[in-house]
């Protein structure tokens, strides 16, 4: 973030400070989506971003809650009841059907146990009961009786744009159950109310009468005045200058649709098509743009992304005109500002979650990609795809504003008053903000409060941290069940052969939770005093560390060498399904014990806790080196016992390398480049098409990275640079394309230009 307003801070410190849930609400333009870019880049939580849309999820850069949480499409009745026909037309779920059927991946599964930090964006569009059957969900698959068992939410959103969509035939039966239709509504809310945070300082207005008037929309407190002022900018008879930036916002798809399509056929150029390419799996639903997009030179178009580069060249919702066209290339010019750029394509990602099961950290894969030319028509757009944008000009078609929050939406993507047009006058009956969410907002925090709250729930949130770290009845549970499966299935010879080493591995951990429970009670009596001594609890945590660390890597060896047993042993996959189980339970103990150490140490030293700061190198070896230890150990003390036994898996499934995707997409090229990987062993790798890894390469090369001389041969540089003498700088590439036969590709004109932006010969 360049500028991190006192409340922006404050969110923050609520998220990396204490286990308190918060909503993060503002005004349009307030610097929501950059906060939750900021948080997720930062925290040191393990951290998941969901949306109630696939293209909400994809610009979030998250997942659809309902993929996560395996959760039907379907209306949910909080009870534990059976799902009675509550509809001829509508399905419904309840805690005891959707547990039911309830199917999750092992993968799923282990994201939501490490969960430490759960985001929800755009909660104005969270039904109720979808919040209900994700609290739900989070507390049965982590067995927590907590709110959201025990995770952290983040709420974000605007309460007072567009609102949860329930059909007629849900709601007849859901307001049984619910007194409204918005997020907080949910028993899980009522239950446990977020912390309500608001950003208040707008960056895309300054007119403060337009800023009065917005606020006045907002909380159904809108004047004759204010409704005289935005008439003000009635002109039914407008018509656009062919340069004059603006678009208009519509209520409709198809009414922008049109607008678009009769625009783009009046301009007598050349209509040339362009595809997405789309590469792994990448569903058409959540396409960000249409897959072929038709231009014109001269046509409007609109960014649909912010310049990732460090030129900063455009931002989601910067209009400009097709200056020219060629079949690779697409150059846009910005008229006021007199200047043309050559547009890039940009790369957008289908991801899923998974746990490194040497870390346990969260990380991030990806399905699939989806890369295109981040512009799209802009003559009109629909105003519900036009949330998140900002505009210099626009003309308002909102006559037939059909939802609360419609028109605020519409009104608050301009900068100015005076870059609007109004095609009809405005009316503002039936659209006004929802009385439900005019009182809910009477919930928000004052800065005083938000400061004490904060420094109330730091203190419960180091006390749990540090206490809960050596409470271990969970994973003793887990063992538990264990032995109890094995006692019920006596029957088979092959269980009575597991018993006895079961029966003794729980009376090892009985002992070694009852231990630590002797611990924690300490630990709650000097938790006690508000004004503890800090400096104690450090000495009683290392101490603590220090004496049940190889006690528990004991432990964790002895269940290692009976996984290696087993895995080698036929007929013993449900066997080993429940070891590993038990092996992944036990190593993010045995983690959290090495961090409990580091984040008392930052605390006591008063330094930030960060990731680096609270996971070492030590944690991130650890499991590779147990099972290194374990396996030698194993071979050396099993050797009559493992006679006859193949030296094979029969049940580990061969596992792909992850990575943590924080570095920027140029980046990740680039480190595959230093490790020597061809262009299309790179492409395949990063699950990109060949001509995206070019065009990183061509910006590798302009940004100075790479020479060109590693990427062709100085034959022909020579021969390209030749081409290139017959041409003015920064002619168009598909110009010089044109009159030069097919031994020259695309990608080696684009790298060649590039060496020459960085020898600024074309400034």
């Amino acid at each position: 973030m360049t500028e991190i307003s006192p409340i922006a801070q404050n969110v923050i410190n609520f998220v990396n400070q204490t286990q308190k849930s918060i909503f993060l609400t503002g005004k349009a333009g307030t610097g929501k989506t950059t906060l939750l870019n900021h948080i997720v880049g930062s925290t040191y939580k393990n951290t998941v971003v969901v949306a109630p849309t696939g293209i909400a999820a994809l610009n979030a850069k998250g997942v659809t809650i309902h993929s996560l949480f395996q959760l039907p499409f379907a209306g949910f009745i909080p009870e534990e009841i059976d799902p009675e026909h509550f509809s001829e037309s509508v399905r419904f779920e309840t805690k005891i059907s959707l547990t039911r059927h309830f199917r999750m991946s092992s993968v799923k599964k282990s994201v939501i146990q490490e969960l430490q930090l759960l985001i929800i964006d755009e909660v104005s569009m969270l039904r109720p009961d979808v919040l209900d059957a994700m609290d739900y969900m989070l507390q049965r698959v982590r067995r927590n009786r907590q709110s959201f068992g025990g995770v952290q939410v983040l709420f974000i959103g605007d309460l007072m744009q567009l609102p949860p969509v329930i059909k007629n035939e849900e709601w007849a039966v859901l307001k049984k159950y619910y007194s409204g239709k918005f997020f907080f509504h949910a028993h899980a809310i009522l239950k446990d109310p977020p912390i309500y945070v608001e950003l208040d300082k707008i960056f895309r207005q300054q007119d403060p009468v337009f800023i009065d008037i917005l606020n006045n929309l907002r909380n159904n407190q809108i004047t004759q005045e204010d409704q005289h002022k935005l008439n003000e900018y009635l002109n039914p008879d407008f018509v656009a200058p062919a340069d004059g930036g603006f678009i208009t916002l519509t209520t409709h798809n198809h009414k922008a649709d049109e607008i678009n399509k009769k625009a783009l056929e009046e301009l007598e150029e050349k209509c040339l098509k362009y595809y997405a390419e789309i590469t792994g799996d990448f569903p058409e639903r959540i396409y960000p743009l249409e897959e072929r997009l038709e231009l014109k030179k001269g046509a409007q178009v609109m960014f649909v992304k912010n310049d990732l580069s460090i030129e900063k060249n455009y931002f989601n919702g910067k209009m400009g005109y097709i200056s020219s066209l060629s079949e690779n290339e697409i150059y846009v010019r910005f008229p006021q500002e007199k200047r043309t750029i050559a547009v890039e394509r940009y790369e957008w990602k289908n991801i899923k979650y998974s746990v490194n099961e040497n870390t346990k950290e969260i990380e991030e894969e990806t399905l699939g990609t989806f890369v295109h030319f981040p512009i799209k028509l802009a003559w009109a757009i629909t105003v519900h795809k036009s949330q998140g944008l900002t505009f210099d000009k626009a003309i308002l078609d909102v006559s037939q504003v059909f939802l609360p929050g419609q028109l605020y939406v519409a009104l608050s993507r301009l900068r100015s008053l005076d870059g609007m047009v109004l095609t009809e006058p405005i009316r503002l009956n039936g659209i006004q903000s929802s009385y439900d969410v005019i009182q809910y907002a009477n919930n928000k925090a004052d800065e005083g409060t938000i400061k004490e709250s904060l420094a109330q729930e730091k203190l419960v949130y180091v006390k749990d941290y540090v206490v809960q770290s050596f409470n271990w009845t969970n994973f003793e549970q887990i063992v538990r069940n264990l032995v109890v499966s094995y006692q019920d299935e006596l029957d088979k010879i092959s269980k009575i052969k597991e018993i006895e080493w079961a029966k003794f591995y729980l009376a090892k951990q009985m002992e070694l939770s009852a231990l630590a429970a002797k611990f924690t009670q300490q630990l709650n009596f000097t938790f006690q005093n508000q004004t503890f001594d800090f400096g104690y609890i450090k000495q009683r945590v290392d101490a603590a560390v220090k004496y049940f660390l190889p006690f528990l890597e004991e432990h964790h060896m002895a269940l290692l060498m009976r996984i290696h047993l087993i895995k080698r042993t036929k007929r013993s996959k449900s066997y080993f399904e429940e070891l590993m189980e038990m092996d992944g339970h036990l190593t993010s103990l045995i983690l959290q014990i090495f961090k409990v150490e580091r984040f008392v140490d930052c605390i006591f030293i008063q330094i930030e806790i960060t990731k680096e700061n609270l996971i070492t190198e030590k944690q991130r070896s650890y499991k590779q080196q147990m099972l290194d230890k374990s396996l030698t150990k194993f071979l050396e003390e099993s050797e009559e016992l493992i006679k006859g036994l193949d030296d094979v898996s029969y049940y580990e499934v061969p596992k792909k390398q992850k990575k943590v995707n924080q570095k920027s997409t140029l980046e990740e090229t680039f480190d595959l480049w230093k490790k020597n990987m061809s262009i299309e062993e790179i492409a395949q790798k990063r699950v990109l098409s060949v001509g995206t890894i070019y065009t990183h390469f061509a910006k590798l090369v302009e940004e100075k990275k790479i020479e060109i001389a590693s990427l062709m041969s100085q034959d022909r540089i020579l021969e390209i640079a030749t081409a290139f003498e017959n041409f003015q700088p920064n002619t168009p590439l598909g110009e010089i394309k044109s009159v030069l036969d097919d031994s020259i590709t695309w990608e080696e004109l684009r790298i060649y230009k590039a060496s020459l932006i960085a020898k600024n010969y074309l400034n």
